[in-house]
């Protein structure tokens, strides 16, 4: 690899890891953490893919700055496997994701029971971050684990979005969609999250577990119909009984109740921005809320890109949001390795163009690993360099094996666990010659 395109990569590197660093909880979390309850307990419950360093955060803050007594804090965490962080009070119990399993059945239930032992002194700090949905599962009654595995798989297949994906995990859960804050009413309940959604809505970070929801069981219902998803027959019951409707706006359980964005998105793109206008580029900015097929959206940035090469500008595109990929194939990847490779197909043989997509939690789709990749670099020598490997780019495209491929190029990006999530982060780098 030539030393002009080595530097392209490790600036696009360095972009991510900036937009990354933006939203660790090191950083963003301490100012907005709530004074300690003066006669109650703090009850410490954290879900997510940051829930293990967010805890780790909290724990120092309360114990070493505000001098907290230790028989006063309490909790659990759950995190994704491989997300743990060395706490001293608060458990932290690693759990799958995307798809549930036992530990996190088990680690919700121990939020659940904390939650249901709150007091009207107590102060129920809730530390959400993406992940959450996943990480706290608790299926609603009739539903058993696998059954509520068998829902997410079909839901990760089908392309369905984030909003849709988890607007059916709420009406099948005891946590979900405000029913966490409905078992610790009384007490005071502060919730902080980092968001990991287009848009930043809180009844989709984390599934919406402490404040009200606003869709419904029928909403539900048509998501699974208009995806043709076949479901066992305990969840289309669960989906038919009003018993889990969510509650909505308005309800009392959440008088009590507030909610706080720490870090969202378009903070590490902000971040990302200044350190592409301080290398001397150009930023195109096309917003932290894309939404839609990967292959389909690189396709358009491949486009973009060749445009501004061919207008002489010296540019980066940055884009977030939450692609999806609709599986057809048998490979492995994530949307953020697929959007790379649909990507290395449009910006073929073009001088000066690269990219970089990766999911700012340090992996994209894969198999569960902590060691999964978080996604790819591409430029205009990819396809060549494929094709003098053997390599048919539009195969692995075909068979959704975006992971393989890149594997084979070593164009892999693959930082481990950043114990943060703000989605994802695309960067199109246009350096023209």
């Amino acid at each position: 690899m030539s030393k002009t395109v080595r530097s392209r990569r490790e600036f696009l590197e360095d972009l991510f890891k900036t937009a990354i660093a933006a939203a660790h909880p090191a950083s963003c979390l301490p100012p907005h953490l709530p004074a300690p309850a003066t006669q109650g307990r703090l009850i410490v419950l954290a879900a997510g893919k940051a829930a293990g360093s967010m805890t780790e955060v909290a724990e120092r803050h309360y114990l070493d700055a505000h001098g907290v007594p230790e028989r006063r804090i309490s909790g659990i965490a759950v995190t994704r496997h491989g997300y743990g962080r060395p706490t001293r009070l608060v458990a932290v119990i690693e759990a799958g994701h995307p798809v549930p399993d036992a530990a996190g059945l088990a680690g919700t239930q121990r939020a659940l029971d904390l939650a249901d032992r709150a007091g009207r002194d107590d102060l129920v700090l809730v530390l959400l971050s993406g992940g959450a949905s996943a990480n706290w599962i608790a299926p609603a009654p009739g539903v058993t684990l696998e059954e509520k595995q068998a829902v997410t798989r079909a839901l990760l297949r089908s392309g369905a979005s984030i909003g849709e994906i988890n607007t059916v995990r709420k009406h099948l859960s005891r946590i979900k969609g405000g029913r966490l804050a409905a078992r610790a009413y009384p007490a005071r309940i502060v919730t902080l999250a980092i968001s990991d959604v287009p848009g930043d809505d809180p009844a989709v970070i984390g599934s919406g577990p402490t404040v009200p929801d606003p869709s419904t069981l029928a909403d539900a219902r048509d998501i699974v119909a208009r995806h043709g998803l076949e479901l066992p027959a305990s969840v289309e019951r669960a989906l038919a009984d009003r018993a889990n409707e969510t509650p909505k706006p308005g309800d009392p359980v959440f008088a009590g109740t507030e909610f706080r964005l720490i870090a969202r998105p378009a903070d590490a793109f902000r971040a990302a921005e200044a350190a592409v206008r301080a290398a001397g580029y150009e930023c195109v900015f096309l917003g932290d809320r894309l939404e839609g097929e990967a292959r389909k959206i690189a396709a358009d940035h491949g486009r973009l890109a060749r445009s501004i090469a061919a207008a002489s500008r010296r540019a980066v595109i940055l884009s977030g949001g939450e692609l999806t990929v609709t599986i057809r194939g048998t490979g492995r990847g994530g949307p953020n390795q697929e959007y790379a490779l649909a990507l290395a197909l449009e910006i073929a043989g073009a001088n000066g163009i690269a990219a970089l997509a990766g999911d700012t939690d340090g992996t994209d789709g894969g198999s569960g690993r902590v060691d999964d990749p978080a996604g790819a670099y591409v430029d205009g020598t990819t396809l060549a360099r494929a094709r003098a490997l053997g390599l048919d780019p539009a195969a692995f495209l075909a068979n959704n094996d975006s992971t393989a491929f890149f594997a084979r190029l070593g164009d892999l990006v693959v930082p481990g666990p950043t114990w943060t999530n703000v989605n994802d982060f695309r960067a199109v780098l246009v350096d023209t010659p």
